[in-house]
């Protein structure tokens, strides 16, 4: 895309993400916006729902540059609150109601909200956040015939400070969301209009959505991947967004054979959980469905080749973070690949891939992956010194992601520069033992972390969670199946087989919790130096 491409796209866009809806309001008002158990809702009505929200909003206190936290699961009233705050220039903080108390806290504690909501009619955790917060109950007043739009919200908090207001769209904050990274530690990412809205506009029009597509919503919209590129992405093109809360193989089938679903954005873990589950006769390469989409985490070709054999369809991959609101690139539908590539870049945005001294690496050379664009965030909040570290001279954001390209602009993944393992001097990159592994026809999907050993050296520590049909398979099974696709030194010394992994509300595997785990398994008194151990 030449710079004055990239210009008239931004020229384009709306100044606001709710006039996103405020558009087809009045373009198609009885066109269908957003589906919930069998309730539909319209744009004419959604949009007036959000403009006597953010009213009602005002009337209880809420300022311009207030922070607003939402705690919710997917649905419908969640959709209607983000956007009504959104309206008033107030940042929206959307919370995953399944976070621990202590969690919720801590990122309460950094952003200070003015006011808390919790979306009690669809998710018993946040009736118990509530609870705990003494909220009441507040009823939207277009939703009194939806159960599930029952909301709580908490006090006012009048010590709550505003941050400043812009009028431009590339700097007014419309989301801050926190992310863990590979830390644990939360970090509060604020994302502008401009930036979402440039995610919304480029994911729209790559998949070539129109406002006859019926997209399937489970995931998060606590989270930047179903935020952007599904929920903004959907309603900006005019189409139907299928809300679901939480993710369950059955419901899907359900919604992907009765209505009309055209559209499935996933995590790997979703499919891998798909594919182990009772599918009975179910067939979904009849069914409407065009584009199936993989992101989130790294896919594997095994299960890439599962998931295809399933759909009839090609299984799209693509790659981004928090940071990158998130879209960086994405396989094409006009050129599906056989490989894990995550395709070329989005159009607008600019890549490259650098070595340790920040110079640019040669064709197929793995290094840092650098992103710049629109997409890219205005900063951590209240974290300008990690801000400084992470967005460089010219505004190129290190991902701390590991990469190469190719000569024909793929990009491949290769991993977290931070998850690197440097096992007696070789670099050993999760991602490729985890793709072994998930090779094995009893995998139903893997993670691998290093664990420090002696001298400054370090172990390959694998988890894997096994089919049910396994009945109890030995590691050594797997050591042997590791023997024939890896060197002696990418080869796990330990294998610990999990029943379920610890999992972000997205299905992204926590792998610090993992890293944890390993370091207090292991034993000083035994060090794991020689041959490889194993624990179920």
């Amino acid at each position: 895309m030449t710079q004055a491409q990239e210009a008239a796209l931004l020229r384009a866009l709306p100044a606001r993400l709710p006039d996103i809806v405020r558009r087809w309001a009045k373009e198609t008002p009885d066109g269908t916006a957003l589906v919930q158990d069998g309730h539909a809702i319209r744009y004419g009505r959604l949009s007036a729902a959000i403009d006597n929200a953010s009213t009602l909003l005002r009337e209880q206190g809420v300022r311009p540059g207030d922070r607003v936290m939402i705690v919710a699961e997917n649905c419908i009233a969640q959709v209607v609150l983000l956007f009504a705050v959104m309206r008033l220039d107030a940042w929206v903080v959307n919370v995953n109601a399944r976070l621990t108390a202590a969690e919720l806290d801590n990122i309460r504690s950094h952003c200070q909200p003015r006011l808390c909501f919790y979306t009690t009619g669809i998710s018993v955790e946040a009736g118990g956040h509530a609870e705990r917060d003494g909220a009441a109950r507040f009823m939207l007043p277009d939703m009194p015939d939806i159960p599930a739009c029952e909301l709580r919200a908490g006090r006012l908090d009048a010590q709550c400070e505003p941050e400043p207001v812009h009028a431009e769209s590339k700097d007014q904050v419309a989301a801050l969301i926190y992310t863990s990274g590979t830390t644990g530690k939360p970090k509060g990412v604020m994302l502008t209009h401009r930036n979402l809205l440039f995610i919304a506009a480029t994911s729209s029009g790559v998949r070539g959505m129109t406002a006859t597509d019926r997209a399937y919503g489970v995931l998060p919209i606590t989270h930047v991947f179903g935020l952007a590129s599904m929920l903004m992405a959907t309603l900006y093109a005019g189409a139907s967004l299928y809300l679901a809360a939480r993710y369950r193989p059955d419901t899907l089938m359900h919604a992907i054979s009765h209505e009309g679903i055209t559209m499935l954005q996933g995590v790997p873990a979703m499919y891998a959980r798909l594919l182990e589950s009772d599918r009975g006769d179910w067939q979904p390469a009849d069914s409407a469905l065009r584009f199936i989409y993989a992101g989130g985490s790294p896919l594997d070709m095994t299960l890439k080749h599962n998931v295809e054999a399933l759909f009839g369809r090609t299984l799209h991959n693509g790659y981004g973070q928090t940071e990158t609101s998130p879209t960086v690139s994405q396989t094409r539908m006009e050129a599906p690949r056989d490989d894990t590539s995550v395709g070329p870049v989005v159009p607008g945005v600019q890549i490259r891939v650098v070595d340790k001294s920040g110079r640019e690496a040669p064709a197929g050379e793995a290094g840092e992956l650098w992103v710049r664009g629109p997409n890219i965030m205005k900063g951590y909040y209240r974290d300008p010194a990690l801000t400084l570290d992470t967005i460089h001279e010219g505004g190129w954001l290190g991902t701390g992601d590991m990469a190469r390209l190719d000569s024909d602009g793929a990009l491949f993944i290769i991993g977290r520069s931070k998850e690197l393992i440097i096992r007696s001097g070789f670099n050993v990159y999760p991602v490729e033992v985890e793709a072994a592994l998930n090779a094995h026809p009893a995998v139903v999907q893997s993670a691998v972390v290093g664990c420090p050993a002696d001298e400054g050296n370090e172990e390959v520590v694998a988890f894997v969670e096994l089919d049910p049909d396994s009945n109890g398979l030995d590691t050594r099974v797997l050591d042997a199946w590791l023997e024939q696709k890896l060197s002696p030194y990418k080869r796990p010394s330990l294998i610990v087989v999990m029943q379920t992994m610890p999992a972000a509300s997205t299905g992204k595997i926590l792998k610090h919790e993992l890293k944890q785990m390993a370091q207090r398994l292991r034993h000083p008194e035994a060090p794991m130096t020689g041959a490889n151990n194993h624990q179920t």
